[in-house]
């Protein structure tokens, strides 16, 4: 069974690869808006094949990132449960206030009749596996509450979950139909039990999964102010320095560098939307809770590879 979809930006001039990946993507994957972080110069490739009712797409791409809104969800034909396992790279997806970052071995899931945003800030290698929702609804699970959460793929039934879907993608081309539709359910069965497993975890791990939640809605709100710290966010949510840590431990962000990352994504946010086009670079990093312009400078650089001001110029060209 050869792959249904199979897109690639190398038959594609170079200057044209930008618009063409935010057209394939918004096709292929449903109404999604695609970010390039500013860059100008882009390649990927899409491969997409169904095993049932089952879509399992290999994605590898530049640096990127996927959005989601409320409207765009409203006006969504499919419900799928969409699940992001990387080979290579990471993703950070948010949804519903929380945010699970995966790198390889592990994978999370989002709804995509909901609004989210899914992070790819290095070359990314994902598998992306497209589950029917109504397929899961009906188990008895409690949903809302496991989207955007970290299923590590170590040991256990997500780990069988993970291989399945991986060597189901990559054997689908030998496969009859009918045997591609059984793996489809295959695949549907384990990710339940995954989910079923993710939600009796009563244990310190979901603790760590509700503190982590209060925590990034915290940061949320008060992203502004330059005086967020770990400091004042164990104040303000009555527990320990040592607990704030803790409950960052499985992640590849620390506190504070998830703070920080906050922040440049809001600053980027904002250098990108035509409403702020007036303000000054200044005014949008302290409105962004940044108040060293240096170190502001040094690490929106790190993270974009230019300054503040390229990155504005090379988002004004790329839409004009």
């Amino acid at each position: 069974m050869a792959a249904s979809t199979m897109l690639s930006t190398d038959v594609v001039p170079p200057r044209e690869r930008a618009p063409q990946w935010r057209e394939w993507v918004w096709q292929h994957f449903g109404g999604l808006e695609s970010d390039l972080y500013g860059d100008t110069e882009f390649d990927g490739h899409i491969a997409a094949s169904r095993a049932g009712e089952v879509i399992l797409t290999r994605l590898e791409a530049n640096r990127h990132r996927v959005l989601r809104s409320d409207q765009m969800a409203r006006h969504s034909d499919g419900g799928y449960l969409k699940i992001v396992a990387p080979w290579q790279g990471s993703a950070a997806v948010e949804q519903k206030g929380r945010e699970a970052a995966v790198r390889n071995g592990a994978w999370t899931i989002y709804d995509t009749t909901g609004a989210y945003t899914v992070a790819n800030p290095e070359r990314t290698d994902h598998l992306i596996v497209m589950v029917p929702k109504s397929q899961l609804a009906t188990a008895g699970l409690p949903l809302d509450r496991l989207m955007a959460r970290r299923v590590g793929g170590a040991g256990g039934i997500s780990r069988v979950a993970l291989e399945a879907m991986r060597n189901t993608y990559q054997e689908l081309p030998n496969m009859s139909e009918a045997a591609a539709r059984g793996a489809g359910e295959l695949i549907v069965q384990l990710v339940r039990l995954s989910l079923m497993e993710l939600a009796g975890q009563e244990t310190a791990l979901t603790q760590r999964e509700a503190l982590k939640d209060r925590i990034r809605a915290h940061v949320a709100a008060h992203l502004r102010d330059p005086q967020l710290s770990i400091d004042s966010i164990a104040v303000a949510l009555h527990c320990s320095k040592r607990h704030l840590h803790n409950a960052f431990a499985d992640e590849d962000d620390t506190l504070n560098a998830y703070i920080l990352r906050q922040r440049l994504a809001a600053c980027m946010r904002a250098l990108q939307d035509p409403a702020h086009a007036r303000l000054g670079i200044t005014d949008i990093a302290m409105a962004s809770g940044f108040n060293n312009l240096s170190h502001f400078s040094r690490v929106f650089k790190q993270e974009t590879g230019g300054s503040p001001s390229e990155f504005r110029r090379r988002v004004g060209l790329d839409h004009a």
